[in-house]
């Protein structure tokens, strides 16, 4: 998925930061724009409150839709580029 501004403030105010670096874990933190695996129940809450970022569909697994639907998946469905 590509992360958005909205999905990242979203998930800071759920408690869970993915902002800011962290170099103890080597984690550089994420800005708007990266590509970012997010499990699938983190992504309906995110739907759910209208903050999901765009998914790229053919990089998601087929168990995602234990957790969400296909319609929300495709109705956020972005073109894979590059690298992906």
């Amino acid at each position: 998925m590509r992360l958005t501004v909205v999905f990242l403030n979203h998930e800071m105010e759920r408690g869970n930061d993915l902002i800011t670096p962290r170099p103890e874990l080597r984690f550089p933190g994420l800005k708007p724009g990266d590509r970012w695996c997010v499990c699938a129940l983190r992504w309906r809450e995110a739907y759910e409150a209208g903050h999901a970022p765009p998914v790229v569909l053919e990089s998601t697994h087929a168990r995602a839709l234990d957790y969400v639907l296909m319609d929300w998946l495709r109705k956020n469905t972005v073109a894979p580029v590059a690298g992906d």
